[in-house]
């Protein structure tokens, strides 16, 4: 094992898990940090907390999640991000960020890869954008060497924020009809949460990589209804979606925070959605992505294990 530590913030979330899962396959060394104290415990909203997280790192993986709230996301991902930064200068780290596609210009075309134009239409993409900025000016400045891995949105096991789990297989496990709040025809590209951890490594292990933007790998473009069927094959199941009419939504909007933050981000789902992995497949041919059908058996079966372990605690 090299002696080279790598440290992933946000090691409790879907895509930290992921990170650590390539990492243990290379059998290479891990620092595992969250806010729980099952690990290395820490909160990046502290100065001090970020530069003991990342203290003797040589990689620094920025994976965590924070809640889905545009307040919450306009307040700490620049003082999260600066932390960081700083952290990573002090320790001489690089920093590997997860980002995601929320700062990209709307109407976008199709497809849209890392050169597409930056105008976002929601707070939570203009904070995105925010601090992405901060982090390419520290790269540019020579700070630190970083790289940004930017996801479409993601599924699999462990993804409790996909929009495939709540109101979905969460459903569908409790024998309920799945639903959806827009479209089930628009076609959209969705990541894997295993593939996106195994290419943050593989970016991350490539001096060459870094200074840059890279889209993470996807699948095909596929519709709501093309994952249902994937989700019906693997329960063996024969439902359909219901799609939330739009007046029921700004009626439950006012008690329910989750469906007014995702408001803004419907424009995703009004056309075809469609990013562009090329630069990466390019960098890496040998990459292969998994396949839709996969995934979702995956993504069944780690949910399926958690209902059992809560059932029975």
């Amino acid at each position: 094992m090299e002696n080279h530590m790598h440290t992933v913030l946000g090691a409790n979330g879907a895509i930290g898990k992921t990170v650590i899962k390539e990492l243990e396959i290379r059998q290479l060394k891990i620092r595992k940090v969250s806010t729980k104290p099952t690990w290395f415990q820490a909160n990046l909203l502290s100065k001090e907390d970020a530069e003991k997280a990342i203290d003797g790192s040589s990689y620094v993986y920025l994976c965590i999640g924070l809640p889905y709230n545009a307040t919450v996301w306009e307040t700490q991902w620049l003082q999260i991000m600066q932390n960081v930064i700083d952290a990573c200068e002090k320790a001489q780290a690089k920093l590997i960020f997860l980002d995601n596609i929320y700062m990209y210009a709307s109407p976008l075309p199709i497809p849209f890869d890392e050169s597409t134009s930056q105008s976002p239409v929601s707070r939570k993409g203009k904070a995105r954008k925010q601090t992405t900025d901060l982090m390419i000016k520290a790269i540019r400045d020579n700070k630190i060497k970083g790289l940004i891995g930017r996801s479409a949105d993601f599924y699999g096991e462990g993804a409790v924020n996909s929009p495939f789990y709540t109101s979905f297989l969460e459903r569908m496990l409790q024998g309920k009809r799945p639903q959806t709040l827009v479209s089930a025809e628009i076609e959209h590209t969705y990541a894997n949460v295993l593939d996106n951890g195994r290419a943050l490594v593989e970016l991350a292990l490539r001096d060459d990589c870094y200074g840059e933007v890279w889209h993470l790998p996807v699948g095909e473009p596929i519709t709501t209804n093309g994952m249902l069927v994937l989700f019906n094959k693997k329960l063996g199941s024969n439902f359909k979606i219901s799609v939330m009419p739009t007046l029921l939504k700004k009626i439950l909007s006012l008690f329910i925070p989750i469906l007014k933050e995702t408001k803004e981000m419907e424009y995703q789902f009004e056309q075809k959605y469609v990013l562009s992995d090329y630069k990466f497949r390019n960098r890496f041919p040998n990459f292969k992505v998994s396949s839709y059908q996969d995934g979702v058996n995956r993504m069944v079966e780690w949910f399926k294990d958690i209902e059992n372990e809560n059932t029975s605690s």
